[in-house]
């Protein structure tokens, strides 16, 4: 069988609240009309990332896709380190799909493969937190901590974030205090949420970073200092947001240092990470070949 004709679909079967047996006979069906063989590995938590390694160099893929949230896409980006030149189709059917926010891709699932399948294909950056892949968005504070309690809850979707935002305000010991160590200068900050922005967005949609570009090669650190209604709500209703200064500072970097005197919470593409003292973040050389849609392709080339 050439490799040309095999496609690898990495799904995870609990990621999420969709049932991936519809998913994965809808892909089956797409492919076969396309000639294509689909080999399918199921993620369980035990060596996936042996065990995918070794079915790539078995299988020898032309494309690799992936059914699942952010958390796959980093199980998958951590093999693909070592296969940079395979293109990578992204199926958003997780419950953090913060990545594929950022690509912009649609919701309807045909739309969702026809771009997965596309000769669109963008290099997209990863950072390195704490030895851990961050994908888009990485943040301490007040946003991390809402994770941690929204996690904790049975109550999920976007109603679960808001029925756990107030507890989360009422018990949080904000504004915290950082130190950074960014282009060999040192600042001291004080803010509810200092975020490590990869892209522009957060899962829900809300633009935190008007200048993320997921492929320039930088990232953005960015300190909230307080809790602005009229700020927040920019972030949440407008594509083009320009935020005030009074409420948010931000510098572009490569890497960036961070400590603070107390532990503070951590969360990674919407998984929370634990309370930590120090952070240090990177840009990744692990790039990602992603099928983007057209669209998204066409304004990076321009920038």
């Amino acid at each position: 069988m050439s490799a040309k004709n095999k496609i690898l679909l990495i799904v995870n079967p609990i990621s999420g609240n969709l049932k991936k047996t519809e998913l994965t006979d809808l892909i089956k069906s797409e492919l076969k009309d396309r000639g294509k063989n689909l080999i399918i590995y199921k993620t369980n938590g035990k060596d996936d990332i042996q065990r995918i390694d070794d079915l790539i160099n078995k299988e020898t893929p032309e494309r690799i896709l992936v059914a699942g949230g952010d958390g796959t896409i980093q199980l998958v980006a951590e093999v693909l380190k070592d296969h940079d030149h395979l293109p990578i189709g992204i199926i958003p059917a997780g419950s953090a799909n913060g990545f594929a926010v950022n690509l912009n891709l649609p919701s309807n699932r045909i739309e969702q493969l026809e771009i997965a399948l596309s000769n669109d294909l963008l290099k997209t950056d990863t950072l390195l937190i704490n030895d851990k892949i961050c994908l888009h968005i990485a943040d301490l504070g007040i946003n991390a901590e809402l994770i941690k309690n929204y996690k904790k809850s049975k109550l999920h979707g976007k109603l679960g974030y808001f029925l756990q935002s107030i507890p989360t305000l009422l018990n949080s010991e904000y504004p915290f205090d950082f130190e950074l160590e960014i282009n060999k200068k040192f600042y001291k900050k004080e803010g509810i949420l200092l975020a490590i922005a990869n892209a522009s967005k957060f899962g829900t949609g809300a633009n935190i970073n008007p200048k993320g570009k997921i492929y320039d090669g930088k990232f953005e650190v960015l300190i909230f200092k307080n809790l602005d209604i009229i700020e927040i709500f920019k972030s949440l209703y407008s594509e083009e947001v320009d935020f005030d200064s009074e409420f948010v500072e931000d510098v572009s970097t490569t890497s960036v240092k961070i400590t603070s005197k107390t532990p503070v919470a951590l969360q990674i593409d919407g998984e929370f990470i634990g309370e930590v003292t120090e952070v240090f973040a990177q840009v990744s050389p692990i790039k990602l070949l992603i099928a983007v849609p057209k669209e998204f392709r066409k304004e990076a080339s321009i920038n």
